[in-house]
């Protein structure tokens, strides 16, 4: 038999390209990996193994849990609840240091105060007269503040 011209290209035409034949063997595969894949999940011996490894992967953790814990409580490092005392007792701090400033500008306000009614009556604070009365009333504002 004698190809008539032209029959090459419909053979050609008949067979499937390398990227058909490729995308058959792939769907083919998966197929395959599939239905095995399902006969594996579908048995009971399946399910003990799963149970078993999740058992062995959560046994691992707690170890490495408690090794972490171990280790940072014998490096001595600020934990958690070490950090949260610690903010506790700073803000008690700047509270208290707040308070005393306060004090401090109300104090220095009142100074300046008594300092004016001072000039304003003309008479400057004398050191060494001798008079007591005027020394003696600071020390009693003093204590009488505490």
């Amino acid at each position: 038999m004698a190809a008539t011209p032209g029959s090459e290209v419909n053979v050609a035409e008949d067979r499937p390209s390398p990227a058909d034949e490729v995308q058959r063997l792939y769907n083919e595969t998966e197929a395959q990996v599939a239905k095995a894949m399902e006969d594996l999940v579908s048995r009971d011996s399946f399910g003990s193994l799963l149970v078993r490894a999740t058992e062995n992967v959560m046994g691992v953790t707690q170890i490495t849990n408690g090794a972490i814990d171990l280790v940072v409580r014998n490096l001595r490092l600020a934990g958690r609840p070490d950090l949260t005392r610690l903010a506790r007792q700073i803000a008690r701090t700047e509270d208290k240091l707040e308070m005393v400033l306060q004090e401090v500008e109300r104090l220095s306000s009142r100074v300046e105060a008594l300092a004016g009614d001072a000039q304003v009556n003309g008479a400057a604070p004398r050191a060494g007269n001798g008079d007591s009365s005027k020394t003696a009333e600071p020390s009693r504002r003093r204590k009488s503040a505490t």
